[in-house]
This record gives structure tokens, sequence and C-alpha cells, in this order.
């Protein structure tokens, strides 16, 4: 009878235990776990979306130095805001010859569009490496239809920017050219980023030769070559 007396006791306890947890901090141990749980379902769905394989996967784990979808578009915005127009200016001064001692402030207004286009082309590139990131996940022609309007929108916003130094009518064909540019290499670059990456990310070795390709024929264009 006294054993039966101490086991009724010792569950009330347990129960007394149990209620007492929840009251006073179950509740919120459970919320947190809770959370971490999914937390780490969304991680993984997220995992699964980059990768369309267990070998694609693997694949990129071999990669030596990758390089993200975001920062290899951010990249390629600095490198084709760098030297097109570049080009251009050099395809200028080409053209008009000599200058006199009093109109070489040319050349530092130039050169500032052409940095303020850069950085911009940096800056926005990550933008558009999300909104390219999610077009490379349709199908080819899908991507290929929508592309070019990606890369007019990238110039435009670089372009743009850096040829508002020279006050409306820089900023008109700074955006021309730029969307110009865009239009065409963002497809170009992106089809080669397509076939190449391993879930989101690239081979370093891979993206500086597409990306410099891709840009030097451009500016070899430009230049009349």
């Amino acid at each position: 009878m006294e054993n039966r007396n101490t086991q009724t006791i010792t569950r009330q306890t347990n129960i007394n235990s149990i209620a007492n947890f929840d009251s006073d901090g179950g509740d919120e141990l459970t919320q947190k776990r809770l959370n971490a749980l999914l937390k780490f379902n969304a991680e993984t769905a997220n995992e699964k979306s980059l990768f369309a394989s267990e070998r694609e996967k693997f694949e990129s784990e071999l990669i030596k130095n990758p390089i993200t979808s975001e920062k290899a578009f951010a990249y390629f915005g600095l490198i084709l805001g760098t030297f097109p127009p570049a080009a251009i200016f050099t395809k200028f001064f080409i053209e008009n010859g000599s200058f006199r001692g009093d109109e070489f402030w040319i050349v530092g207004v130039l050169a500032v569009v052409n940095l303020i286009s850069a950085i911009v082309g940096y800056f926005s590139g990550k933008l558009i490496g999300k909104m390219v990131r999610e077009t490379e996940k349709i199908s080819w022609w899908g991507m290929l239809l929508i592309l070019p309007f990606i890369g007019m929108l990238w110039g435009i916003m670089s372009g743009g920017a850096g040829g508002i130094i020279i006050f409306i009518i820089g900023a008109l064909f700074g955006a021309y050219f730029g969307a110009l540019v865009g239009s065409i290499a963002l497809p170009i670059f992106t089809i080669f980023h397509r076939l190449l990456k391993k879930g989101d990310l690239i081979e370093r070795n891979q993206f500086l030769p597409i990306a410099f390709g891709v840009t030097f024929i451009i500016c070899a264009f430009i230049l009349g070559l």
C-alpha cells in the first residue's frame, strides 16, 4: 500500500513537473525548436532548388575558386561599365585628333563618367544577378527572350548614371549606349554562365575568359577593328 502511494505521488510529481516546464519555458523552447526545424527545411529546399542532381552538387564542391551568380554578374557589370565606355572615348579622341592645352579638362570629365558607369555597373550587377538566376530556371527560349530586356535595363542604369555628369544629353546618350551594349552582352554571357555553372557557382578561371572575351569583342566593334 505504501509502495502504491509512493508511485502515485511520483507520477503526480512528474505531471506537475511537466506542467511547470510548459508554463515556465516549455512553450518557448518548443517554439525555438520549431523555428530551427523550419529554418533547416527551408535551407534544404533552397539547396535542392540550386542543384539539378546530386552529381551537380558533387561537382560544385570540387570547384577550387567558386564565384556565386550574384558576384559573377557584379564583376561582369564592373567590366562592362569600364571598357566599352573607354572604347567610345578612345574612338572620340582618335577621330577628333589632338586637343589644345585648355581642352584637356574633357579627359577628366570622361574619366569620371567612366568611373561612375563602372561603379553602378558593379552594384546594379548584384540585382541583375538575382534576376538572371531566376531566369536561368526557365526554358532556354524563354530565357533568351527575356534577357535582352534585362540587359537593356542594366545598361540604362549604368550608362545613364555615368552620362548624367554631362547633363541631360550625356545621360540620354549613356542610357542609349548602355542599353545597346547590355542587350547584347547579357544574353551571350548568360548562355555560357548557364552551361558552365554548378548550382549557383562558376569557376573563376571559366568566368574571367568569358567576361573579358564578350566585353573585348564589343569593344572591337566599337573601335571598328
